[in-house]
């Protein structure tokens, strides 16, 4: 077997060091059953090596992984650029190897136990000290790691290199609140709310500044991140929007109104020839504006007259606004897709579909885009203050749709249909159509519908001889 050589394994395990976690989790998917006799067995080594040593570093690292993103230069978070974290945990191996011998120790025990279904044990201070070892050098090591992340914190925001030191600093709360941060979002009330507040009474005493730097690291491990309002509104007793406005917590809540901002924009910019996906992506959008304006309403005690409230205000408003004008549309695309003939007088009337040209796909695939963000609005209707139009659309939607289909069945069986091929496309655009105004049961009853209508049937009757 020819064997790889050492100068090709350095070459590879440069690439690996410096690749991406997700690169580095595929390659061990992909060589997971490779031999210990192939020529790839010391590249699986390799590549296994670095994916455990990545793994005890993301656990280390936990409670800031979420704020190495990009290249760190977000004017909306603080983040930082994401190659740093792979200089602090090369530097730390150099300097502090003990400490993360520790480290790693800690993070075996807690394999064993889970192997073992025994009691997990605390790694808490083992991690906590390769944290406060990686802020201390920050500051002042001499190491060429981590005067580079300094150095390219810095160029991505100013003061970034000693921003992501004092992240560090209160690391440790942070990996305490972890296991507690589910049920402060879930169930916010005066037992939660007394764990919070003795959390960031922590946090700030670590440095006076450190409580925007706590709720954006709980932020990192919400999904969504605005999820942290919750754990705001409850430290602080549901603050009026002028309090928390002045307070150095004031920009959660101003981000995730300028989120609205963006997702009111593009919901407005929304492409009709991007097809269901675009329609889908929209609907999520109005589903997330609707989500965001009821958190800030929850969370705030809010004026509805100006400031904040105000602001909020106008903006389901103009959700709404924007939600009515696309259903309106709505009707009309559905009528290009699924035309019906017109009468030559002078005030023409609909008289039956049209059914001499095959379906316009353009036509049916912007009706399918605005059809499916009819479809995934319905459950954010009632909040979003469009609940009425919605209903009164879809009633007229399935009308028509239903009129429709019955009007080619008429004509299929009457044999006024020059191609039948035609018919049938036309009816399952009609049961594409279906399934977005009402479900997919009534999709598939069309659909069987037009087999049995539009297939040729033998009725020559045979006399006995």
């Amino acid at each position: 077997m020819v064997d790889i050589s050492d100068r090709k394994i350095e070459i590879v395990r440069t690439l690996v060091e410096t690749a991406p976690d997700k690169i580095v989790d595929g390659l061990q998917r992909a060589l997971a059953e490779t031999g210990g006799d192939t020529i790839l067995a010391k590249v699986r080594q390799l590549v296994e090596a670095e994916a455990a040593d990545r793994t005890l570093r993301n656990a280390v690292f936990q409670p800031a992984a979420s704020l190495f993103a990009g290249d760190g230069s977000d004017p909306h978070r603080l983040v930082f650029p994401a190659r740093t974290l792979a200089l602090l945990w090369r530097g730390l191996k150099a300097l502090a190897p003990d400490e993360v011998a520790a480290a790693a120790k800690a993070s075996a025990a807690i394999a064993a136990a889970i192997a073992n279904e025994q009691r997990l044990p605390d790694p808490s201070r083992a991690f906590d000290a390769l944290l406060l070892a990686a802020a201390g050098a920050l500051r002042g090591s001499d190491r060429r790691e981590f005067r580079t992340a300094v150095e390219i914190c810095d160029a991505a925001r100013p003061g970034g290199g000693e921003a992501l030191a004092a992240c560090l600093d209160v690391g440790h709360i942070v990996r305490r609140t972890l296991p507690r941060l589910e049920d402060w979002v879930a169930r916010p009330g005066e037992e939660t709310g007394a764990a919070a507040r003795l959390a960031y009474k922590d946090a700030v005493a670590v440095a006076e500044d450190a409580g925007p730097r706590f709720f954006e690291m709980l932020a990192g491990q919400l999904a969504p991140p605005w999820m942290v309002l919750r754990i705001i509104s409850s430290i602080m007793d549901k603050p009026t929007e002028r309090y928390l406005a002045e307070s150095e917590l004031g920009g959660f809540p101003e981000r995730v109104m300028a989120e609205i901002d963006a997702a009111l924009k593009a919901i407005g910019q929304l492409d009709l020839d991007g097809g269901p996906a675009a329609g889908r992506a929209a609907g999520r959008l109005v589903e997330l504006i609707t989500q965001q304006t009821f958190e800030l309403e929850v969370c705030i005690e809010l004026t509805r007259e100006s400031g904040w409230g105000k602001r909020i205000v106008g903006q389901k408003k103009a959700l709404a606004n924007l939600v009515e004008a696309r259903l309106r549309e709505t009707e009309k695309l559905l009528g290009e897709a699924l035309p019906m003939e017109s009468s030559g007088m002078r005030r023409p009337r609909k008289s039956g579909p049209k059914l001499d040209e095959a379906p316009d796909p353009k036509a049916v695939g912007r009706a399918m885009t605005a059809l499916t963000l009819f479809h995934e609005i319905r459950l954010c209707a009632n909040y979003g203050g469009f609940s009425a139009a919605h209903t009164k659309v879809g009633e007229a939607l399935w009308s028509a749709v239903n009129g429709y289909v019955a009007d080619v069945l008429d004509h299929l069986r009457t044999g006024d249909v020059t191609d039948v091929a035609i018919a049938h496309a036309y009816l399952l655009a009609a049961a594409d159509v279906a399934a977005l105004v009402r479900d997919e049961a009534a999709a598939e009853l069309v659909r069987r519908r037009a087999v049995v209508a539009c297939t040729p049937t033998d009725n020559t009757i045979v006399l006995d001889a």
